[in-house]
């Protein structure tokens, strides 16, 4: 009897202990093939896990889909959001249109806090640090000098009690290099890794060999059922590429899965509920042609993204018939006829930014932002992060939109202090309708101290890009999506009312150069100093320390006596 309740007991811990680790978790990817109006091609994967599980509680112990070293982090620090993205390149919105998911030039991270957190400044300190580790970036090198609070740019997108900006950090690093050791550790996150599934189609000589590279990833909570009482984690995975036109053959610019990255589909990841293929085939001219898409597509769906209305071919990778006999899926597009340049749509916002000026003592930043909506104003919050080491002067920003003064509904200025933290402005632009507003303030370039340049300081420095967010205008009404039935590109930032989409874009990064010594110099004075130091003093040293003896001419020498001594044993007259 004792046995046998001793093993009912363990029987019911065990199943406590299976019930209380078997956290629920759901795995989506998705691949976007989106073609370019200029005939490049756009990759977007996506890669969701949504977790059900109390992370801040930090009495999870058991990972299935979830990283670990990510849950660890998020539970250890307190972490309620994290972004990070490390991007090489630049979109260039008035060719390629609104970015599915923008991104800064460098390294971008901003995380929100939990209010329990004592002192945020150390726990955004250990965070950065971890996460340098985990993805090999220089993601160490955030500190307070480029660091800010913004008040108003960055809101939780996840479920929140409050915005409190205080628990909010915001840095950039834009000069990080993004290579394959980037990509590696990003790829071993997955559940499925590179052996299944879409990530098959990441070969690092192909998404490198590309005009950008964007990788993200985004930890949020999220609502796990309608009504809200209980959270979700979730985990997004992005990486956007954007390829150049590969073939031109009659004015047609054709591509396939297998002339962008050299591979083709072959299966689904086993642990993924949803696996899909969407390729944008909305018409591109004038008579409304779709594209001419291989294999036929499992459906078609519609869906509006960014104010437009878009017709996607859906390839679900989890539809046995699917694949054909070699179990292999090359997703080829064709134009229909040659596509003509005049009919390139500009995107309703996109902004440029620039350094003018010369000399290395003053200069001015300016921003132009266009907005090409016929009729429709809408503000714009546009967030700038300028170094310590150029000393903005408030007094002279201007904001002129069609000769005119434009003046700010709102603004918050905090300046810098000399290598403790930079210049940070936030300001709420009207935008006129079809105008375009210049915004310019004057700076002069602080002198660094010598030990504080780089080991290349004449390459410049660069001066972080400028983040706009808007809500703008739609021309065709947008619905409320749901973001466990839409698509996972339409989902992350959802539309609040049917009449607007949230657009956040990124300036070019400036590259500023500052009053740089000769650096040369005092290697030749090094060099001049020790030659003369070595042959004057040396010389003089030598005489002084030198010491001379007189030889008696009568009396040989050592060398002399052991000369007759060798003679007198020849037989030899001696010297």
């Amino acid at each position: 009897m004792l046995a046998a309740g001793l093993v009912l007991v363990l029987a019911l811990a065990a199943g406590q202990g299976q019930e209380q680790g078997a956290v629920r978790g759901v795995l989506r990817e998705e691949l976007l093939l989106q073609p370019l109006p200029v005939g490049d091609v756009a990759a977007v994967f996506q890669f969701r896990t949504r977790w059900d599980a109390d992370l801040q509680r930090g009495a999870v112990s058991h990972y299935r889909l979830f990283p670990k070293a990510l849950g660890q982090l998020v539970a250890a620090h307190g972490v309620r959001e994290l972004h990070l993205a490390l991007t090489q390149g630049f979109w260039r919105t008035q060719s390629w249109g609104q970015p599915p998911l923008g991104a800064p030039a460098g390294a971008e991270l901003w995380a929100w806090f939990q209010d329990s957190v004592p002192d945020v400044d150390k726990a955004w300190k250990e965070v950065s640090n971890i996460l340098s580790g985990i993805f090999c970036a220089s993601l160490n090198f955030i500190d307070s000098t480029n660091t800010v609070i913004p008040t108003a740019s960055f809101k939780p997108l996840g479920t929140t009690n409050g915005t409190d900006h205080r628990l909010l950090r915001y840095a950039v690093l834009p000069r990080e290099v993004v290579c394959t050791e980037n990509l590696t550790p990003w790829k071993k996150l997955l559940p499925c890794g590179s052996k299944a599934g879409l990530a098959v189609l990441l070969k690092a000589e192909r998404l490198f060999h590309s005009s950008y590279h964007s990788q993200a990833v985004h930890i949020r909570p999220i609502c796990r059922d309608a009504s809200c009482l209980t959270v979700s984690w979730e985990l997004r995975q992005t990486l956007t590429v954007v390829f150049d036109s590969f073939t031109s053959i009659q004015g047609k610019k054709d591509w396939s899965l297998f002339k962008m990255f050299s591979r083709t589909l072959t299966d689904a990841c086993p642990l993924a509920s949803e696996s899909k293929v969407y390729v944008d085939i909305s018409p591109k001219n004038k008579e409304k042609e779709l594209l001419e898409v291989t294999p036929t597509p499992t459906s078609v769906h519609e869906a509006i993204v960014q104010g437009d209305k878009r017709t996607y071919a859906v390839y679900d990778l989890l539809s046995p018939l699917l694949f054909n006999a070699s179990r292999s899926l090359n997703v080829q597009l064709k134009w229909k006829r040659p596509q003509d340049s005049s009919e390139l749509s500009t995107p309703v916002l996109h902004a440029q930014r620039y350094v003018s000026g010369y000399g290395l003592q003053t200069g001015e930043i300016s921003t132009l932002i266009h907005n090409t909506h016929p009729y429709r104003a809408f503000p714009v919050l546009l967030l700038e992060t300028v170094p310590w080491y150029l000393r903005l002067y408030v007094h002279t920003l201007t904001i002129i939109t069609k000769g005119k003064e434009n003046k700010p509904s709102y603004i918050h200025y905090e300046p810098a202090q000399d290598r403790q933290r930079p210049h940070l402005l936030e300001m709420l632009i009207q935008l006129p309708a079809n105008s375009a507003t210049k915004i310019s303030i004057q700076f002069e370039r602080a002198l660094l101290k010598w030990t504080e340049y780089p080991p290349d300081p004449n390459h410049g420095f660069y001066v972080s890009s400028s983040v706009l967010s808007a809500l703008v205008p739609s021309v065709i009404a947008m619905k409320d999506v749901d973001v466990e039935e839409s698509p996972l590109f339409a989902s992350l930032f959802p539309s609040s009312d049917g009449s607007s989409y949230f657009v956040r874009l990124y300036t070019e990064p400036l590259l500023v150069n500052l009053p740089t010594p000769d650096f040369s110099m005092p290697y030749n004075v090094i060099c001049l100093t020790c030659t003369v130091v070595a042959v004057c003093y040396g010389s003089f040293y030598n005489l002084l320390t030198r010491t001379f003896h007189v030889e008696e001419p009568g009396r040989g020498g050592l060398a002399k006596r052991l000369a007759n001594v060798i003679r007198r044993i020849r037989g030899v007259p001696p010297l």
